[in-house]
């Protein structure tokens, strides 16, 4: 599929793994989890390998040390509460934009295409981040996890913010990282682009056939408007 800044009116863009290279703080939390419960720490390598589906998924995946486990029920709960807590403060502690996110947003906001971010953080993390990383004036709408029952993949989170910013779906891009992204996109009716260096459970992101790959948000202005390149 081509893409051309012509044909779009809203982009929106995913944080963690996209915009924001969360793991460092993410880590710091986990393995401090595991710490005051006297379980093992899970390393930074792992977490990176866990990230994307949330607080609650983290949590569950740290503590049966894989993608899919459930914990025990009490264990889960005692060892969420012990997160939040430590990631509350410590949500942009170690955290940093990725290189050419800086550039990207410049372009777009040039360009006149209506912003959003749209991540499956619950709110009460994501603009804070957002905001000690400088970039939440970017964007006219935050879509979180908790902003709505359904999350990404589900489709409902991209279609909430097409909605409130007056665009059509098929003038709209999602920017994410993940096979989630791809199949919100999808399920949308949006274009998708994602960017190589993500958080996707170790797997490329080209095998789930994004309309393209890009290694920097900085390489936006080639991809869209070969003009401003």
């Amino acid at each position: 599929m081509t893409l051309r800044a012509a044909d779009l009116d809203l982009v929106l863009i995913d944080v963690d793994g996209t915009l924001v290279d969360s793991v460092p703080d993410l880590a710091y939390c986990v393995d401090e989890m595991m710490r005051r419960l006297g379980l093992p720490e899970r390393g930074e390598a792992a977490v990176r390998q866990w990230v994307g589906n949330g607080v609650e998924r983290l949590v569950k995946r740290a503590l049966t040390n894989s993608l899919d486990g459930e914990p025990e029920a009490a264990l889960y709960e005692r060892a969420l509460a012990v997160f939040v807590e430590l990631y509350a403060e410590n949500t942009s502690k170690r955290s940093h934009l990725y290189p050419g996110v800086r550039e990207g947003l410049d372009y777009l906001r040039r360009r006149g295409f209506r912003l959003g971010s749209v991540t499956n953080k619950a709110a009460r993390f994501t603009l804070p981040l957002l905001r000690d990383l400088g970039v939440r004036d970017d964007f006219e709408i935050v879509v979180s996890g908790d902003t709505l029952p359904q999350k990404k993949p589900d489709p409902a989170p991209l279609l909430y913010a097409a909605r409130e910013l007056g665009a059509a779906p098929e003038r709209s891009l999602l920017i994410g990282d993940s096979r989630s992204d791809v199949k919100a996109a999808r399920a949308a009716g949006f274009r998708v682009v994602c960017v190589s260096y993500g958080y996707n459970h170790g797997e490329d992101i080209r095998d789930y056939h994004p309309d393209a790959v890009i290694d920097s948000l900085a390489e936006l202005p080639r991809l869209l408007d070969s003009e401003a390149a």
